[in-house]
């Protein structure tokens, strides 16, 4: 039997990115649903670090396997960095992708396109039981729109520009956006260590 790596989320598109990003590491992928895990871990950390090291450390060692977490945020340089680690609950608790991207563009209505500069940043923590988590990082740089476009991925994707193809993020399917994504880049960082890891 293949040894386990638990994937730290219930998010239901991330997994399936991790999928793809992650289909030939020597261990199983199995969600927190498959376990029955129903209570996530709460982000409280003040950066994405902390909150990918918190989620890996505390799911590695309550249920005794090898975790991967991760946390990941837009930083808009025109609002000092902002969302951030508060990207998900940017616009308040509860509230959804429209509706957290319609208070960003909200937020830059007075900001002209070449001045919407920002990146996707991505931290992976990696926890063993009982062992300290070892932390990946990536990053995809590019422009927020001043409306959104594409029907692919989630979060901030249809207001995420990319100068070199002419798109957006959800305009890509998810084999072209995996190769230029923030979780695409600290995933393929992480690669080694899975592979020590998980044999």
């Amino acid at each position: 039997m293949r040894n386990q790596l638990l994937l730290a989320t219930n998010n239901q598109a991330k997994v399936r990115e991790y999928r793809t990003l992650l289909p030939d590491v020597p261990c199983e992928l199995v969600t927190m649903a498959d376990k029955g895990i129903v209570n996530s871990v709460d982000e409280t950390g003040a950066t994405l670090e902390e909150n990918a090291r918190l989620k890996a450390k505390t799911l590695a060692d309550e249920c005794g396997m090898l975790a991967l977490a991760d946390d990941s945020g837009l930083e808009v340089d025109a609002l000092g960095g902002e969302p951030g680690h508060l990207s998900a609950r940017y616009a308040g608790e509860g509230a959804s992708d429209l509706e957290r991207i319609s208070y960003l563009l909200s937020r830059l209505k007075a900001v002209p396109p070449g001045k919407r500069s920002a990146r996707f940043r991505c931290v992976i923590a990696i926890a063993a039981p009982g062992g300290e988590p070892e932390l990946f990082q990536g990053e995809c740089r590019g422009f927020i729109t001043e409306e959104p476009r594409g029907e692919y991925g989630f979060g901030y994707d249809p207001v995420f520009f990319l100068p070199e193809l002419g798109k957006t993020m959800a305009e890509l399917p998810l084999e072209l956006k995996n190769r230029v994504s923030h979780r695409g880049d600290a995933a393929r960082k992480a690669r080694l260590l899975l592979e020590r890891l998980c044999r």
